[in-house]
């Protein structure tokens, strides 16, 4: 991994969170054998403590069985507020794989190539294994938006191509134009970033002013290696969702805020569709795809 890329992962991953997320991200890491919290999603970039804080949990458990991660909803009262955490908890060793690409999974290169905090790290070992990890990824997404993007373009026309296609693979409910919600509050990271992780990554590029052109000779092979992802992508996710409604306490609930949160549809949750949120998820399917 180039030393360029890597300090740039580095000081984003130490951004100051608020000591109320640290709290959270020391009282996860307490409950098991985490080796690094780390805090993401839309209050990292408001500061905010409303709405639902999130959180990959990384462990040196044993290797899963079945599908990662696995998803749970929990509150704490805490300075007389109630905070909210979704928390993903995976190994750290499958965290580095699927960040590499050595996975069919696109779900976590795709959200750690966008801010993220390290806001609970065991020690400097572990912190340098998360570093290298998000640094990864970066080069996966800079490998897939150098070959599913356009010859010449500004950067955030790479990344806007790259979210637009994972979207679509991963049966995301988002309203559209949020590629360009994350491009824009980015705030000069994607246009850092793209050069950084080409470099790593081995593609040489033309820079002509702000427009990049990459030279992909393997482009080919990275489109075949997309699509074999893009195949898999939703019935994966579907299988995920499948699981999460069983195992994830508050699934229904958790569920019910994502979707009105990203499509602005209030979904009614009756004690029926809480006990049975499997069978409820085709009439509120259908109720979104209505409304929107």
């Amino acid at each position: 991994m180039t030393d360029p890329l890597r300090a740039y992962v580095a000081a984003g991953l130490d951004a100051v969170v608020a000591e109320p997320v640290r709290a959270v991200a020391a009282r996860l890491a307490g409950d098991g054998d985490a080796v690094a919290v780390l805090f993401y999603g839309s209050n990292l970039r408001t500061r905010s403590l409303d709405g639902v804080l999130d959180f990959y949990v990384l462990t040196e458990g044993p290797a899963e069985r079945g599908l990662w991660p696995t998803v749970s909803y929990r509150e704490w009262p805490m300075g007389g507020q109630v905070l909210r955490a979704k928390i993903a908890t995976m190994r750290a060793a499958t965290f580095r794989a699927a960040a590499g690409g050595a996975l069919v999974d696109t779900t976590i290169w795709t959200r750690f190539v966008q801010p993220a905090a390290l806001a609970w790290v065991r020690d400097e070992a572990a912190r340098d294994a998360v570093i290298d990890g998000v640094a990864a990824a970066a080069v996966t997404a800079s490998r897939f938006a150098a070959a599913l993007g356009p010859a010449e373009g500004g950067p955030a026309d790479f990344w806007r191509a790259l979210f637009r296609q994972t979207y679509a693979a991963e049966l995301r409910v988002e309203r559209p134009g949020r590629e360009e919600q994350i491009i824009a509050h980015g705030a000069g990271r994607y246009e850092a970033l793209l050069p950084l992780a080409w470099t790593a990554a081995g593609i040489a590029f033309a820079r002509n002013g702000e427009r990049l052109a990459p030279r992909l000779p393997q482009a080919d092979r990275v489109r075949r290696a997309w699509r074999r992802r893009r195949r898999l992508g939703k019935p994966l996710n579907i299988a995920r969702l499948i699981r999460a409604a069983f195992t994830f306490e508050g699934a229904a609930a958790y569920g019910a805020w994502k979707v009105e949160r990203h499509t602005g549809v209030a979904v009614t949750l009756t004690p029926w569709r809480r006990r049975h949120p499997v069978l409820a998820a085709p009439a509120v399917l259908w109720q979104v795809w209505r409304r929107r």
